[in-house]
């Protein structure tokens, strides 16, 4: 099985690539996915979340606020720390386990969709990277016209990921993601190919 590392910045469009590649009858593996199960209601994840960050991390009906959190989060080096210490080994747990999955359904790819491919040092467990890059002001204006996040949150998140030039570093293909989704799609398409 060809394990594919999928990785770019907040803004991206990585998730956009993801989801061509599933239509593609991809398999692929959500990190994003897998973080927001791991903290729902019930799980000891969120219990942990609100002894470290508090009560009012949570909505009215006992959901993690993810903006709530976010904002605290990753207010200070510190407090991101505190919520990967949490978060993260459920997050690698569950991944193992779809990994095997896919590996006993002898899959023959598999990808990887992952944030912090590259700031974890994941990037070296792949048989292949794919970053999709896209010019950090094209995703500024992104992130706050079509998700409506807060430009001062946004740049403070992107301040917290590794930097293109060492994310792209990493690359073994280049998804270049500042054009049209046409576009965005032709390069998915000329990946596959080559597979």
């Amino acid at each position: 099985m060809l394990l594919i590392g999928l990785t770019g910045g907040i803004g991206s469009g990585k998730s956009t690539v993801a989801a061509m590649l599933r239509d593609q009858g991809i398999r692929v593996v959500d990190a994003d996915q897998i973080a927001r199960e791991v903290v729902e209601p019930g799980q000891p994840a969120l219990a942990e979340l609100v002894e470290v960050f508090g009560q009012d991390i949570l909505n009215d009906d006992g959901s993690l606020n993810r903006q709530e959190l976010a904002n605290r989060a990753f207010a200070t080096e510190e407090a991101t720390n505190a919520l990967n210490a949490i978060t993260h080994p459920r997050i690698e747990q569950e991944t193992q386990r779809q990994f095997d999955l896919a590996a006993a359904e002898k899959e023959n790819f598999l990808v990887y969709d992952m944030p912090l491919l590259v700031e974890r040092g994941l990037h070296e467990e792949m048989d292949m990277v794919i970053v999709v890059h896209t010019d950090i002001e094209e995703r500024v204006r992104r992130l706050v016209e079509h998700r409506g996040l807060d430009e001062d949150d946004v740049r403070r998140r992107m301040s917290h990921q590794v930097d293109d030039v060492t994310r792209l570093a990493s690359a073994d293909v280049l998804i270049d993601n500042n054009g049209s989704v046409d576009h965005l799609r032709k390069q998915v398409d000329d990946f596959l190919a080559t597979l």
